[in-house]
Protein backbone atom coordinates (compact mmCIF):
# COMPACT_ATOMS: atom_id res chain seq x y z
CA UNK A 1 0.00 0.00 0.00
CA UNK A 2 1.08 3.55 -0.94
CA UNK A 3 2.70 5.76 1.96
CA UNK A 4 -0.21 8.42 1.32
CA UNK A 5 -2.93 5.68 1.18
CA UNK A 6 -2.03 4.07 4.38
CA UNK A 7 -2.17 7.75 6.40
CA UNK A 8 -5.38 8.37 4.91
CA UNK A 9 -6.61 5.40 5.91
CA UNK A 10 -5.05 5.62 9.33
CA UNK A 11 -6.06 9.20 10.52
CA UNK A 12 -9.39 8.55 8.85
CA UNK A 13 -9.83 5.50 11.35
CA UNK A 14 -8.71 7.59 14.44
CA UNK A 15 -11.29 10.09 13.36
CA UNK A 16 -14.25 7.85 13.25
CA UNK A 17 -13.55 7.02 17.00
CA UNK A 18 -13.59 10.95 17.51
CA UNK A 19 -9.36 11.03 18.04
CA UNK A 20 -8.44 14.23 19.22
CA UNK A 21 -4.96 16.12 18.54
CA UNK A 22 -3.87 14.22 15.31
CA UNK A 23 -0.39 15.06 14.26
CA UNK A 24 1.55 13.43 11.18
CA UNK A 25 5.32 13.68 11.34
CA UNK A 26 7.47 13.25 8.83
CA UNK A 27 10.97 11.26 10.17
CA UNK A 28 11.77 9.80 6.90
CA UNK A 29 14.96 11.96 7.90
CA UNK A 30 15.80 11.35 11.00
CA UNK A 31 15.17 6.92 10.68
CA UNK A 32 15.36 4.37 8.27
CA UNK A 33 12.77 1.86 10.53
CA UNK A 34 9.66 4.16 9.42
CA UNK A 35 8.66 6.86 7.37
CA UNK A 36 5.86 8.31 9.40
CA UNK A 37 5.20 9.23 13.05
CA UNK A 38 1.20 9.13 13.40
CA UNK A 39 0.42 10.96 17.50
CA UNK A 40 -3.38 11.18 18.27
CA UNK A 41 -5.16 11.60 21.80
CA UNK A 42 -7.88 9.60 22.95
CA UNK A 43 -9.59 10.41 26.43
CA UNK A 44 -9.81 7.25 28.33
CA UNK A 45 -7.90 3.77 28.43
CA UNK A 46 -11.01 2.38 26.76
CA UNK A 47 -11.07 5.03 24.20
CA UNK A 48 -7.58 4.55 23.19
CA UNK A 49 -7.95 0.59 22.97
CA UNK A 50 -10.82 1.33 20.79
CA UNK A 51 -9.12 3.61 18.63
CA UNK A 52 -6.11 1.28 18.07
CA UNK A 53 -8.29 -1.38 17.49
CA UNK A 54 -10.35 0.34 14.78
CA UNK A 55 -7.23 1.21 13.07
CA UNK A 56 -6.22 -2.43 12.87
CA UNK A 57 -9.67 -3.68 11.33
CA UNK A 58 -9.91 -0.93 9.11
CA UNK A 59 -6.22 -1.11 7.70
CA UNK A 60 -6.36 -4.82 7.28
CA UNK A 61 -9.31 -4.63 5.86
CA UNK A 62 -7.68 -2.57 2.71
CA UNK A 63 -4.65 -5.15 2.54
CA UNK A 64 -2.45 -3.41 5.07
CA UNK A 65 -0.04 -5.56 7.59
CA UNK A 66 -0.30 -4.84 10.98
CA UNK A 67 3.22 -6.09 12.75
CA UNK A 68 2.40 -5.70 16.07
CA UNK A 69 0.33 -3.57 18.68
CA UNK A 70 1.88 -2.70 22.22
CA UNK A 71 0.31 -1.35 25.23
CA UNK A 72 -3.35 -2.31 24.91
CA UNK A 73 -3.32 -3.97 28.25
CA UNK A 74 -2.94 -0.75 30.30
CA UNK A 75 -3.82 1.37 27.76
CA UNK A 76 -2.89 4.63 28.43
CA UNK A 77 -0.45 4.69 25.36
CA UNK A 78 -1.09 2.04 22.86
CA UNK A 79 1.10 1.50 19.76
CA UNK A 80 0.18 0.35 16.59
CA UNK A 81 3.03 -0.75 14.45
CA UNK A 82 1.89 -1.07 10.52
CA UNK A 83 5.70 -0.86 9.05
CA UNK A 84 6.46 2.57 7.06
CA UNK A 85 4.21 4.31 9.79
CA UNK A 86 3.77 3.89 13.70
CA UNK A 87 0.85 5.00 15.14
CA UNK A 88 1.09 6.17 18.90
CA UNK A 89 -2.18 6.67 20.96
CA UNK A 90 -1.71 8.63 24.05
CA UNK A 91 -3.88 9.90 27.01
CA UNK A 92 -3.33 13.96 27.21
CA UNK A 93 -0.80 13.47 30.51
CA UNK A 94 1.35 11.09 29.27
CA UNK A 95 1.64 12.57 25.63
CA UNK A 96 2.27 16.18 27.39
CA UNK A 97 4.89 14.10 29.67
CA UNK A 98 6.57 12.24 26.53
CA UNK A 99 5.86 15.06 24.20
CA UNK A 100 6.76 12.52 20.99
CA UNK A 101 5.92 15.65 18.46
CA UNK A 102 8.93 17.22 19.81
CA UNK A 103 11.05 14.31 20.11
CA UNK A 104 10.14 12.96 16.70
CA UNK A 105 11.63 17.02 15.37
CA UNK A 106 8.38 18.98 15.52
CA UNK A 107 7.82 22.27 17.16
CA UNK A 108 7.53 22.45 20.74
CA UNK A 109 4.15 23.99 21.63
CA UNK A 110 5.30 27.19 23.77
CA UNK A 111 2.38 28.45 26.37
CA UNK A 112 0.98 31.14 25.14
CA UNK A 113 2.11 34.89 27.10
CA UNK A 114 0.94 37.83 27.36
CA UNK A 115 3.41 40.78 26.74
CA UNK A 116 3.31 43.60 29.03
CA UNK A 117 0.89 46.74 28.14
CA UNK A 118 -1.28 44.58 26.45
CA UNK A 119 0.63 43.63 23.89
CA UNK A 120 0.47 40.44 21.73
Amino acid sequence: MRLDKLVKATVDALGEIKARDIVVLDVRRMTALFDKVIVASGDSTRQNRALANNVQEKLKALGATVYGVEGGDPGEWVLVDLGAVVVHIMQPAIRQHYNLEELWGGEAKAPKRRMAGGAR
